[in-house]
């Protein structure tokens, strides 16, 4: 198989671990007998410094053009001072819309290894946390009209929130795609009890449902949901929801993980390219100094071979050597726990490819 793809190295610690989840492509495709080639795209910060922009448009048609975008991070405190619309998170904005991606996929998974970190009782970690949230990325109330203004004598704002059958139907879609791929569970997200877009999202989810007689349903109120995230995590395998309750209960499951350093992400719209990155920042506080966890972008990579290229034994052996390396008691300064053993970030990717 030979396949393109775009490289964001972006700001901070990016160029750093991008450079090892490369590494460990390039190990992939020698043992199985693929090709990436890959095209350097600047985007965020350094692309602000060289081109005067976050996203130039010359930039976005180099992504446009490849097969999938593996991305680091993009940002930090050298560019806060910039208006808004110049700023480097700007970039992976306009890059989302540019790809039409309306799919943000994050998996929330607890490496055995370290069930310690985990604020979850050891009663609850221990019968396992493997599951994915499906967020829908371009719609919802973060994409309606916003209006602050005079009424009665006092301020009042207004946000719209709308949702039509089809965006919805695409995002479902990915959702049970995805269940295939995993355990055959769906749990769809909403607010039926409650608002209108939530009874046309129910409905809408309902119908794919019948589509899908492999993939188990159950819908599942966005309350009872963030308390169930605590509370029984092993239950979950795909979790689908809109923008907003995506967006926050993604965040609570990044969290009893561990670990944030270890959890990659994809953001995905038609066909098969997606955009595939860490859900870490840049963290500008340790970048060029060889110590930021490489893992997340690692598995980011493991992620794209699966997810848009149907690579599924290359995704599962990085997925495994992950899991030998940290069996090794090998861990970066971020995970770091008593009896280990700290390594930098290369010699995080050197035990990963010599893993494999």
């Amino acid at each position: 198989m030979e396949k393109q793809i775009a490289v964001i190295r972006g700001d901070g610690i990016g160029p750093e671990i991008v450079d090892q989840a490369l590494r460990v492509l390039d190990a992939v495709a020698e043992k199985y007998g693929h090709t990436f080639t890959y095209t350097d795209v600047d985007m965020g910060g350094i692309a602000i410094d060289k081109w005067g922009e976050p996203l130039p448009a010359a930039m976005l048609d180099k992504c446009l053009a490849a097969d999938s975008v593996l991305l680091g991070a993009v940002g930090g405190p050298k560019w806060d001072g910039l208006p808004g619309d110049k700023r480097p998170e700007k970039g992976l904005l306009a890059l989302r819309a540019g790809m039409g991606l309306y799919a943000n996929n994050r998996p929330a998974k607890l490496w055995p290894q370290l069930a310690a970190a985990s604020p979850l009782k050891p009663e609850i970690v221990e019968k396992g946390i493997d599951f994915i949230v499906v967020r829908e990325l371009i719609g919802g109330v973060y994409f309606g009209s916003h209006t602050t203004a005079e009424c009665g004598g006092e301020q009042k704002a207004t946000d719209v929130m709308s949702y039509a059958e089809h965006e919805i139907e695409r995002i479902g879609r990915i959702a049970f795609e995805t269940a295939r791929k995993r355990r055959n569970k769906v749990t769809s997200v909403d607010k039926a009890n409650v608002l209108d877009t939530s009874r046309l999202w129910r409905k809408v989810m309902h119908r794919l449902a019948e589509e899908y007689p492999d993939v188990e349903y159950a819908d599942m109120l966005v309350d009872n949901t963030a308390m169930q995230i605590v509370k029984a995590p092993s239950q979950f395998d795909v979790v689908v929801t809109e923008n907003m309750f995506g967006d926050i209960l993604s965040d609570e499951a990044s969290m009893i993980t561990g670990s944030i350093g270890m959890i990659p992400s994809s953001s995905l719209g038609e066909g098969s390219r997606g955009l595939y990155e860490p859900i870490h920042g840049s963290a500008p506080d340790i970048a060029g100094q060889n110590k930021a966890n490489p893992i997340g972008t690692i598995l980011s990579a493991a992620m794209m071979l699966k997810y848009s290229f149907d690579l599924d034994e290359e995704a599962a052996a990085i997925e495994a050597a992950v899991n030998k390396a940290l069996d090794a008691g090998l861990r970066t300064g971020d995970m770091m726990a008593e009896g280990c053993t700290l390594v930098s970030c290369s010699e995080m990717g050197d035990a990963i490819l010599k893993n494999l």
